[in-house]
């Protein structure tokens, strides 16, 4: 059993108002290894208050010693990385190779973008050449509640945490109690870095009760969400009697739109990606769309990568998946296979129950579903789990018809050797990012989603502004 540690708030760590145990799980084995505090509205009340109280003083802090300390946490980042790799394993069962790698490797990056971003932000700049006692001032929205999923924890906390830290903001972050021990190291590299009591602040706590106190609470002037539309829907309702600011990262369907001269390894790319962090991710390319020259040859190929990959136990290293989070995500994706099947769709590869040789843990079989009509339930709804729907097309119009008829609209992929049509495509889908023949987004390019996939933009330079205000000066003297 690790050892509990409660709340961090104002640069010390607290015991709650009200103390609530609640177990942390090992997902590969079923087993507790950790217990955590959930806050009451004592709790994030207090919190609160502290990030209020610093406001002022960090507002005031120069940018350039705001992001020499990000620098410092960076350094300590780095250090520790294998203490937030094993933490991340334990907690929400990434293969130990994958934590150290992606999951880690996600905050070292958005960590290392936003320093850069940072300084070469002009908090005050001139209106135009044509305004010359104009002035442009971006300055801190104020308290930001944070609210983190399980699933990616160091790529969204350091999305958040980092971005408002440099924009002058103050903080509460709430993770998912579901992967709490990476937060509360998190916390501990924050203090170590020298971050004034009361900048940043953490409490564990579920969504029914600190979430809504957080998301609700007057004091606090925006919230940062990332997490399942229907809580990103409730958050909204919570927060408007307030008019606070809500950024939302929220769920997605994505397509994969596969052309007949896609190449040859459009397919293997498209099935290992979807399989990626066990499925648990929102910018999953999910539908896989194949124009009907290639579907029979591609569908083989699918089922052939999809019973390729290992499932394994995530403490172990090598190239595997390992489980899901928990028994409820682990019942749900279960649920949604046997509707695939029960719908008509035809099972190529994986299926219901553990994978041969496992007997416990919340691990899936990576499944594949051909035959996928978009009005099915498992081409409607998010599964979270690997979990591949193929879907025929005749033309890149059907294609881009198929890939819009859905609530959500995070990101959209493109394979084809036709660069017009993949310009013309990634424009007419509608989704706040678009990836084409396997190139990932570059460095400094924002997350984000349209539609029911969220509204808000993380990463580099806009991540930063979604932590600002926008305050316009008249009549500014020049000295």
């Amino acid at each position: 059993m690790i050892e509990k540690r409660d709340f961090y708030i104002n640069g010390a760590w607290v015991t709650p108002e009200t103390p609530r145990d609640h177990p942390v799980i090992d997902p590969s084995t079923e087993e507790q290894v950790a217990v955590i505090s959930l806050a009451g509205e004592a709790d994030v009340n207090k919190a609160v208050a502290a990030a209020r109280a610093a406001f002022p003083a960090w507002m005031a802090t120069p940018p350039a010693e705001r992001i020499a300390l990000v620098e410092k946490l960076l350094a300590i980042y780095l250090e520790r990385s294998e203490e937030m790799a094993q933490a991340m394993t334990l907690a929400m069962g990434a293969p130990i190779d994958m934590s150290r790698a992606n999951q880690v490797g996600a905050g070292t990056f958005h960590i290392k973008e936003f320093i850069a971003a940072a300084k070469d932000f002009e908090f005050i700049r001139p209106l135009s050449e044509r305004a010359p006692n104009d002035r442009i001032v971006y300055e801190p929205v104020g308290v930001a509640g944070l609210i983190t999923p399980w699933n990616w924890p160091m790529n969204q906390i350091t999305l958040k945490v980092v971005a408002a830290a440099v924009a002058g903001c103050t903080m509460v972050l709430k993770p998912s109690e579901e992967s709490p021990l990476d937060a509360i190291l998190f916390a501990e590299f924050m203090h170590e870095a020298g971050f004034p009591p009361g900048v940043f602040n953490l409490v564990n706590g579920d969504g029914m009760t600190a979430g809504t106190a957080l998301t609700g609470h007057p004091d606090v002037d925006m919230v940062s969400f990332t997490g399942s539309t229907r809580a990103g829907i409730a958050i909204s309702k919570n927060a408007a009697d307030t008019l606070k600011r809500v950024h939302l990262e929220l769920g997605g369907k994505g397509a994969n739109i596969l052309f007949a001269d896609a190449d040859e390894k459009a397919v293997k790319r498209g099935v290992i990606h979807m399989m990626q962090n066990t499925g648990q991710s929102c910018n999953a390319p999910s539908r896989m769309l194949v124009q009907r020259d290639i579907y029979d040859s591609a569908v083989a190929e699918a089922a052939n990568v999809a019973n390729a990959i290992a499932v394994g136990n995530p403490h172990e290293e090598g190239r595997h998946i390992g489980p899901v989070v928990n028994a409820t995500q682990w019942g749900k994706i279960q649920d949604l296979i046997q509707k695939g099947i029960d719908e008509g769709a035809r099972l190529v590869a994986g299926g219901t129950g553990l994978p041969d040789g496992f007997n416990r843990g919340y691990y899936v079989k990576p499944t594949v579903f051909a035959d996928v009509t978009n009005q099915m339930t498992i081409a409607r709804e998010e599964i979270f789990g690997p979990v591949l729907s193929i879907i025929p097309f005749d033309t890149e119009e059907e294609a881009i018809g198929i890939a819009n008829d859905t609530v959500y609209g995070l990101t959209n992929y493109v394979q084809t050797q036709d660069g017009a049509r993949a310009n013309r495509v990634a424009l007419k889908v509608r989704s706040g990012m678009v990836e084409m023949n396997g190139q990932s987004r570059s460095f400094g390019s924002p997350f984000g989603g349209m539609k029911q996939s969220g509204n808000g933009r993380e990463g580099g330079v806009f991540g930063i502004e979604d932590f600002l205000e926008v305050k316009a000066i008249g009549g500014w003297a020049n000295d």
